[in-house]
């Protein structure tokens, strides 16, 4: 049985058909990126997120990254750090590349979001 939301994305057009797993917030927080780079040497680099939601962010960088690459990150905010990896990599802005990372696990609270949208829900 297909819902009315079903039914009113069937009408769309596939280029505007996006799921998102939860809502996206604008939000700038100061982060470190740990990982390695290509070359297999540690680097560590202070940073800001762009756009958070629960299972991961939009962050800048000047290291470079790839897609499947796992990182750390730690809220400098908190002093938590979360496994993640990163699911793509592309726009160059002012030195540094623009990548989305994705947690290995949803952390809804990572991110400290006073008043995160409703579909932020820790998983029961």
């Amino acid at each position: 049985m297909s819902t009315a939301l079903e039914k009113q994305d069937a009408s769309q057009p596939s280029r505007l058909k996006e799921h998102r797993r939860s809502s996206r917030v604008l939000l700038r927080v100061p982060i470190i990126v740990m990982g390695e780079t290509a070359q297999q040497t540690p680097f560590s680099e202070a940073t800001i997120t762009l756009v958070v939601n629960a299972h991961g962010a939009l962050i800048q960088l000047a290291t470079k990254v790839s897609p499947g690459q796992t990182l750390s990150i730690a809220n400098l905010s908190s002093g938590e750090e979360v496994a993640c990896r990163v699911v793509h990599s592309g726009t160059m802005n002012e030195g540094k590349t623009e990548a989305a990372v994705e947690f290995m696990a949803p952390a809804p609270l990572f991110w400290k979001v006073a008043f995160p949208p409703s579909d932020w829900d820790a998983p029961k």
